[in-house]
């Protein structure tokens, strides 16, 4: 017999059914056995009843068997309607069962809100965590809202194109997460911390418009809104302005808010702009939350922030680029980044997206002429030597017509975080790491033997 999901069940009143999924809950009345049946799509109330071939089996059914159940749907009397559930109308009158594999007991209710679990237990056993009604719909929510997005952008004739996860280590921010070379002994690959040289070389190569669901990688210190693996929705443009480029990402926010969360409430449309000396003189932040009522989580506040500095300087007291290198400075100023002069009042064509007080993207119109790239990095420091030794494709690549472009990525982790109303991004990544980057559930990161340390030329300093 097909299978049928729990969704479905209530157009099947009176029709025989096959039931697979897992035992969420069981109640005993008597001599008459209920359990609650669940798979992805819900829960569904299961009877057997004495007399009949299923009824041995059922007695041994615990919490999370994986069991096939093949019945009568029949409908609920009229007092054990249960409105709290899509399936509430009806029930299953078991009369075949199997058990299609037994479970120990698990190491916390699933069939409960898991918020309140030690989250160390649920990172440990992740895949039982998953199977929680409020994980798995934020999986489901996520990957529906990546799906429209995929389609919004795929109808705008964008190409979705992948990148190398494996390639060169070059300062852009923050620390790489390094792999030796096994073939080229002593060298080493790095893991991207975003797409942007690629994404920039794909717009040399003539693409136009791309866009990726990046993994990005960074070896930095976790908080709630940040994970050493987290991932962008990254998009590169040639031949737009940088207002015709945030129109068109600002239409695809509200476009995937509108269809994913209809629920929610947009404080402003168009989205509010903001120079980044406005918001840091009005607001003391680059990524103000500017919700009337701060306490409703339906209520998304998105603003642009425009303009930031070229540079900044670092802890150290060291000029250093304000979002990367390969910011534009604004065309009226590039003379003066020419001549080395004025550098910290400089602007730059970074934009942020902000929301309730996070930033949910970052981008902007790029440079896309070597001398001027060039200049940037003798201005931070860099030698010549350097500079070719580390960014020499992409200067090189540019000599060869490099049109005018610009880009966005958004933390997709973070933007489902604010809609699912969680207070951090590990509650809507299925498999997420804890805050110093271990892997609870793989036991990563982990030693490795002394045959791969050999093979990749590495020796461990204890």
């Amino acid at each position: 017999m097909q299978r049928t999901l729990t969704k479905n069940l209530s157009e099947n009143i009176g029709k025989q059914v096959n039931v697979l999924g897992w035992v969420n809950t069981r109640r005993d009345h008597g001599k008459i056995i209920f359990i609650d049946a669940r798979d992805r799509w819900g829960i569904v109330q299961c009877v057997f009843v004495p007399g009949n071939e299923a009824y041995e089996t059922g007695q041994k059914l615990r919490t999370e068997f994986v069991v096939s159940l093949k019945g009568l749907v029949k409908k609920r009397p009229e007092s054990m309607i249960n409105t709290k559930i899509a399936t509430g109308e009806i029930e299953l009158e078991v009369q075949e069962c199997e058990i299609l594999n037994e479970s120990e007991t698990v190491p916390f209710e699933i069939d409960k809100d898991t918020k309140d679990t030690n989250e160390e237990t649920r990172l440990k056993y992740k895949y039982l965590d998953i199977r929680s009604e409020r994980i798995k719909e934020s999986l489901c929510k996520r990957a529906e809202l990546i799906g429209f997005i995929r389609n919004y952008l795929a109808e705008r004739e964008f190409i979705e194109i992948e990148t190398p996860m494996l390639t060169k280590s070059t300062p852009e921010g923050a620390r790489d997460y390094v792999v030796p070379s096994r073939l080229q002994a002593g060298n080493f690959y790095a893991l991207p911390q975003s797409p942007q040289q690629f994404k920039q070389l794909l717009m040399v190569g003539g693409i136009e418009r791309y866009f990726q669901i990046a993994k990005c990688l960074r070896d930095e210190d976790s908080r709630g809104d940040r994970q050493p693996e987290h991932t962008q929705l990254d998009i590169e443009m040639s031949f737009f302005s940088r207002d015709e480029l945030l129109d068109l990402v600002e239409n695809l926010m509200i476009e995937t808010i509108k269809k994913t969360y209809p629920e929610k409430k947009l404080t402003f449309t168009p989205f509010k702009r903001l120079t980044h000396k406005e918001s840091m003189e009005q607001y003391k932040t680059d990524k103000p939350d500017l919700r009337v009522d701060k306490n409703n989580p339906d209520e998304l506040a998105f603003v642009w922030i425009l303009d930031f500095p070229l540079f900044e300087r670092n802890d150290k007291g060291e000029l250093t680029y304000s979002h990367n290198p390969f910011t534009s400075p604004k065309k009226d100023e590039i003379e003066f980044v020419m001549k080395g002069e004025k550098l910290e009042e400089l602007s730059s064509e970074q934009y942020d997206l902000a929301c309730n007080g996070y930033e949910i993207g970052s981008g902007s119109i790029r440079i896309n002429q070597p001398e001027i790239l060039e200049k940037i990095f003798e201005i931070l420091g860099h030698s010549k030597e350097k500079t070719k030794e580390q960014f020499g494709h992409i200067l090189q690549a540019f000599k060869y017509g490099a049109p005018p472009h610009g880009g966005i990525a958004w933390g997709l982790d973070r933007l489902v975080m604010i809609l699912q109303n969680e207070p951090n991004i590990r509650e809507v990544i299925a498999f997420p790491k804890t805050g110093d980057g271990r892997d609870l559930m793989m036991s990563a990161p982990s030693e490795i033997s002394d045959l791969q340390l050999k093979e990749l030329h590495l020796q461990i300093k204890k």
